[in-house]
């Protein structure tokens, strides 16, 4: 019995690596449509999302793709929070298919624990922001010009599984969506 758990084992280890690995695709080798390049890119820790970007220091913006998986009756939302660490004060961009069935994907500001969602300026320049929906992923696009020239802030992500009346419900309180945020540097 021991030689036989000798084998096993170090099998069954194998085994689970080998699937992990086989699941965890990079950033760094995912392919956008329309021939999209970034030149960066991170895998964030929760919710299965990444962040892609190119940065331009003459114009002081940067060029982003956020995706994370999704159903076609969930919303995603990336966003930079210019003056702390949580989700409110954050500026973020926010996707989901509306009730006409068209992707939409517009910015707006979080300034409260129950926020409207509404479209909205953000504190910053934005422009260019779209979405698509490809392989059960949300991706959203968009220019950023960086608050007060600075490369380095805190940045939450979020997913929700509900969109009610055109306006993304409220997320899970706990797990993963309670820990989607960090600090990203876009130099």
């Amino acid at each position: 019995m021991a030689s036989q758990l000798k084998f096993v084992l170090p099998l069954s280890i194998l085994a689970i690596c080998f699937l992990y690995s086989c699941n965890a695709d990079s950033c760094s080798s995912y392919t956008f449509s329309d021939n999209r390049v970034y030149s960066s890119c991170t895998d964030l820790p929760h919710l299965g999302a990444a962040l892609h970007y190119n940065q331009s220091s003459s114009t002081k913006s940067i060029d982003i793709a956020f995706r994370a998986p999704q159903s076609n009756t969930g919303w995603v939302a990336w966003g930079l929070n210019p003056k702390g660490s949580s989700m409110v004060g954050s500026q973020v961009l926010v996707a989901f298919f509306h009730s006409n069935g068209t992707l939409v994907a517009y910015p707006t500001q979080l300034d409260s624990y129950s926020p409207s969602m509404a479209p909205g300026d953000l504190t910053f320049p934005v422009s260019l922001v779209s979405a698509e929906y490809v392989k059960k992923e949300m991706i959203i696009y968009a220019t950023l010009g960086l608050p007060d020239s600075k490369t380095k802030f805190n940045h939450v992500w979020q997913a929700g599984s509900t969109v009610t009346g055109d306006v993304p419900g409220v997320h899970p309180t706990s797990g993963e969506n309670v820990l989607s945020k960090g600090t990203v540097d876009f130099q």
